[in-house]
């Protein structure tokens, strides 16, 4: 059977209710499809109209729900027609046979049931009245539900891709003004070994900040941007290891040649050997983050992208740094307090779930270099969709 890419479109009001990892939670772990890219939006008018005729044209879309659905979309996913400020919609995009139907039965019925089982039967609401009209609809998430309509609207999304996507960081909803911070927050790839909730969980812990998400990019980063991004460690690491060096070496030689080693030659080992053994540990994180040992590759080879997948997400809001990284905890998941992420996911000092900026001149940097805004959608859509 041939792969398909099927698109879920987190709604407004699931996004602002910070339920979006516990949508993206149900998505990776019951499709056992792959999650190839994500980027928010903040539709204009014209996107959002343009969606909702798709949908109210829809022939294969419910007759008794079709126009209830086109005008959530003309009101939920258009600006603010008091303020004028858009609203943030969060795209995924999954690839594999039989995506969109897998998908569609995550999804559930547009009239949630009480089960539990589709994502709209616990994000989403469908309220009758008392004459059995509907009263209130929230559907928590929009998909394709067949070919044809994933296709067309997965085509006109990618036309609006950078006039509406990217950092959205000027969305109604995100605090404004000198104080607002941006942070970077990476999920590294020990998230995605294998199909599982665990991402989702993670982002639903960090929901706990009351920030917002203004960016989302899935990435696999080259050695290049690795060894950039991981630069200021390896220098920390050829000083911070030289004790350690110095130790071990002399204890080494002491139990294979039988002589002692005084404190003068401990010392010139250490600053002999701990360049080369800080560079070991650098590249271990390096091989860690790409998937590829980056040590003499030529810089074709760096640029590629690595093998290991990550999910960006940049958070904002008031002192945006400090609140995420206290619910992500020290890098060293064992002195972590329970509850935050590295306690919670995390192995040791590089297994530890997630990276978060620590200061807001390297989150300035550390996006700079993965690209966080960078369009993703469209070449995956032209692949599928030409």
């Amino acid at each position: 059977m041939a792969k398909e890419l099927a698109f879920v479109l987190i709604n407004p009001y699931t996004v602002a209710k910070s339920r979006t990892g516990g949508v993206i939670a149900r998505y990776i772990s019951r499709t056992g499809l792959d999650f190839v890219a994500a980027r928010m939006f903040a539709p204009h008018a014209e996107l959002a109209h343009a969606y909702a005729e798709l949908i109210r044209n829809d022939p294969d879309v419910d007759p008794v729900v079709r126009s209830l659905l086109a005008d959530y979309v003309e009101r939920q996913y258009g600006p603010d027609p008091a303020t004028g400020s858009r609203r943030r919609v969060m795209m995924l995009l999954f690839e594999g046979e039989n995506a969109i139907q897998a998908v569609k039965d995550v999804t559930g019925p547009i009239r949630p049931t009480t089960s539990g089982e589709g994502v709209r039967d616990t994000f989403g609401d469908y309220i009758l009245d008392p004459a059995g009209a509907t009263h209130y609809l929230e559907p928590a998430v929009f998909i394709g539900p067949n070919l044809n309509a994933a296709g067309e609207a997965l085509k006109l999304w990618a036309k609006y891709s950078e006039e509406c996507g990217g950092i959205v960081d000027d969305a109604g909803d995100v605090p404004q003004g000198s104080a607002l911070e941006k942070a970077l927050v990476i999920l590294k790839p020990d998230n995605f070994r294998f199909a599982s909730a665990r991402p989702g969980l993670i982002i639903d812990i960090f929901s706990r900040s009351g920030l917002r998400i203004v960016a989302a990019k899935i990435h696999r980063m080259t050695v290049a941007e690795a060894e950039e991004f991981y630069g200021p460690v390896r220098t920390v690491l050829r000083e911070k290891l030289r004790g350690l060096v110095a130790e071990r070496s002399a204890k080494a030689i002491a139990g294979e040649l039988g002589m002692s080693v005084s404190e003068d030659l401990k010392g010139r080992l250490g600053e002999i050997l701990a360049p080369a053994y800080g560079d070991n540990q650098f590249y271990q994180i390096v091989q860690f983050m790409t998937g590829r040992w980056g040590e003499g590759l030529v810089d074709e080879e760096k640029n590629k992208p690595g093998t290991q997948l990550c999910l960006l997400l940049v958070y904002a809001g008031v002192n945006a740094i400090a609140r995420i990284r206290n619910i992500l905890g020290p890098t060293d998941p064992s002195k972590a307090l329970p509850g935050s992420v590295r306690r919670e996911f995390g192995q040791d000092i590089m297994v530890n779930a997630a990276h978060a900026s620590d200061s807001a001149e390297n989150a300035h940097r550390e996006m700079a270099i993965v690209k966080v805004g960078e369009e993703t959608i469209r070449p995956w859509v032209a692949a599928y969709y030409p």
